[in-house]
Order: C-alpha cells, then sequence, then structure tokens
C-alpha cells in the first residue's frame, strides 16, 4: 500500500511516517497542500492521509483538485475539529474518512486499511516470476507456497513488483521504507533485501545491479 502523509506539522508527520513504514507501507510525505498535488502528479497513491489545515492549499483545496482530476487515491482527511457539521462538511469536499486530531495510531492504521480495500486503482494483487502480494491483506506467495514476511520484506517486495522489472535503488527503498534520514552507511536495506531472497527460495529472483538497484 503507497500512502501520502499530507501534514505541515513535521514531528507528527514524521512519526507517522515512521509508524506505517514499519508496518510495510510505502510513504511519502507533503509539508503543504501545492506540495501535495505535486507529487499526486508524479504517483499513483491508494491513499492519503491529508491536513486540513495546510500552509499554501488547504486540505479542502486538495481534495476539490483531486476530485476533480479523478484521481483515484482514497483521501483520509484529519483534522483538530472533530464536530458532525466538521466531519460533514470534510466528507463534502471528497474526503472518504474523517479522523479527529487528537486519534489512536490503531484507529488510523485500521481506517487506512479498510480505505485501501475500497481503492479503484485496480487490483490490489501485484504479480512477477511466480510471486504474488496483496497489498491490502499484506500476504504474499510464491507458487502458491505462502511466505512469511515481516513488515519491511514485504515494503520492500511490493515496491520491487510494482517496478515491474526496472530497478529499485537503495535509496528509494530507503526513503520509502525508512526514515530518509537514515545513515547511507547502514545495513538496513541490505540485510532486509538478503532476507527477503533468502526466503523467496530458489531459484534467485532478487539481482543487484551495481550503480543501479535490484531488480525482481
Amino acid at each position: 500500500m503507497r500512502v501520502l502523509i499530507v501534514e505541515d506539522e513535521r514531528e507528527l508527520a514524521a512519526m507517522l511516517a515512521e509508524g506505517l513504514r514499519a508496518e510495510g507501507m510505502v510513504c511519502d510525505i507533503a509539508p503543504d497542500g501545492a506540495r501535495a498535488l505535486e507529487m499526486t502528479a508524479a504517483a499513483d497513491y491508494d491513499v492519503l492521509v491529508l491536513d486540513r489545515n495546510l500552509p499554501r492549499l488547504s486540505g479542502d483545496a486538495v481534495c476539490r483538485a483531486l476530485d476533480t482530476a479523478g484521481y483515484p487515491a482514497r483521501i483520509l482527511m484529519l483534522t483538530a475539529a472533530g464536530t458532525l457539521s466538521d466531519l460533514v462538511d470534510g466528507l463534502g469536499k471528497g474526503a472518504d474518512d474523517y479522523l479527529a486530531k487528537p486519534f489512536s495510531y490503531l484507529e488510523l492504521v485500521a481506517r487506512l486499511r479498510a480505505l485501501a480495500r475500497r481503492t479503484p486503482t485496480g487490483t490490489t494483487v501485484l504479480s512477477r516470476h511466480g510471486i504474488s502480494l496483496d497489498t491490502v491483506r499484506r500476504v504474499a506467495e510464491r507458487d502458491g507456497r505462502p511466505l512469511r514476511l515481516t513488515p519491511r520484506e514485504l515494503g520492500v517486495l511490493e515496491l520491487l513488483l510494482a517496478a515491474d522489472g526496472a530497478p529499485v535503488t537503495t535509496e528509494q527503498l530507503r526513503d520509502s521504507l525508512w526514515d530518509p534520514a537514515l545513515d547511507p552507511a547502514t545495513t538496513a536495506v541490505r540485510v532486509t533485501v538478503h532476507s527477503l531472497r533468502r526466503k523467496i527460495g530458489e531459484p534467485p529472483l532478487i539481482t543487484h545491479d551495481p550503480g543501479y538497484g535490484y531488480r525482481l
């Protein structure tokens, strides 16, 4: 599942991204509404976590713009105002769900997964070379054999499958599934890919092209 967090409170955005990445979700951050529209124009997201009160362009304006453009991602709107009239107004702007601050992190994750099951972007199952991944149920198989993968391994597998044979760099994996500020010298990405390759089994399917990245 690919998620875009649109939130101008840096600490909250970083905390949410860290938690969702630990769940194996591919996660990017936009600090304002204008940047969110730039990022949605360049990538397909399954769900947006959208703060209503944003600089440059409000969450309501982002909702209207995406709705007008026919952008298929589901939108979970966050707001400090949680009255019934706020909820009705937010949903009327094009949001699919609404969560008032402060909120339970577990509730946020549950709602994101529920929204992803309803996303119209197409099938939720990615497949290549006998590997299949249900990006919502978070289960993977190789030739019908279940793969017992950690959330991070599922996230790496999702990015590799979505690339459809194109290389995925270590930096792309790190930025989407770990903290982008992670020390480039860390072995976290390499160790996770190695573990995923081992669990997928023989014959090996994940290759590494020095200077380009990983391919499946």
